[in-house]
């Protein structure tokens, strides 16, 4: 009886999961990749139906366009957290706009930062997990002393260390450096006078962005 009761149980299962897919092939829609506007239409739909719950709702088909361009600035092999959102303080939602490139807060800087070029042409992009300063070459450099003449022979180790990184980076023909950690007063001011773009203390996500997208 218990193997008649299982036997009733499974050819059940198995009609209902027919009846289930035979349903779906019924009410599905398919997405025709040869039509652009048709499939635009349909993600903006997708969009604004995710935002009706949402404190933007009011806004949805303002943002709908801004979140369907975004996903299609994407390439068939780059994954959605490609896409990253920056919540700047003040103004309305409605001055939100979609910046179609790698774009993060500004930096801090130093002294030389006014002076660097901010437009380049298909520049090269050196990213970095270094700190360019002369604090940071203290913990690096070591010169053991026995007199206080030699004192200013540790100075110049530091700056030694400090300029051969920097004739390194300018030897790459990078126009553009991002680092993750701080890029100090003497680094911004050389780069400054070499014309050379450089930005520290980048958000991990961002300069991971940077990367993928520079290949």
């Amino acid at each position: 009886k218990q193997w008649y009761q299982r036997r009733v149980a499974i050819t059940a299962g198995r009609k209902a999961t027919a009846f289930a897919l035979k349903k779906i092939l019924e009410i599905q829609v398919t997405v025709k990749k040869d039509d652009p506007k048709e499939q635009r239409e349909l993600l903006k739909k997708c969009a604004s139906t995710s935002m009706c719950s949402k404190l933007i709702a009011y806004n949805k088909d303002f943002f709908a366009d801004m979140v369907v361009d975004a996903v299609m600035c994407l390439d068939s092999l780059m994954p959605l957290n490609m896409i990253g959102i920056k919540k700047i303080t003040g103004g309305s939602v409605t001055d939100s706009q979609l910046v179609k490139g790698v774009a993060f807060k500004k930096t801090f800087s130093y002294a030389g930062f006014e002076m660097q070029p901010k437009t380049y042409l298909m520049p090269k992009v050196l990213s970095l997990n270094i700190e360019l300063e002369l604090k940071a070459e203290r913990d690096n450099a070591e010169c053991r002393i026995d007199n206080v003449e030699d004192y200013q022979r540790i100075v110049e180790a530091e700056w030694t260390i400090l300029y051969d990184k920097l004739d390194k980076m300018v030897a790459s023909g990078a126009k553009i450096i991002l680092s993750k950690l701080p890029i100090g007063d003497v680094a911004t001011q050389y780069f400054a006078d070499r014309d050379i773009f450089c930005a520290g203390r980048v958000t991990f996500e961002d300069l991971n962005r940077t990367v993928k997208a520079c290949g």
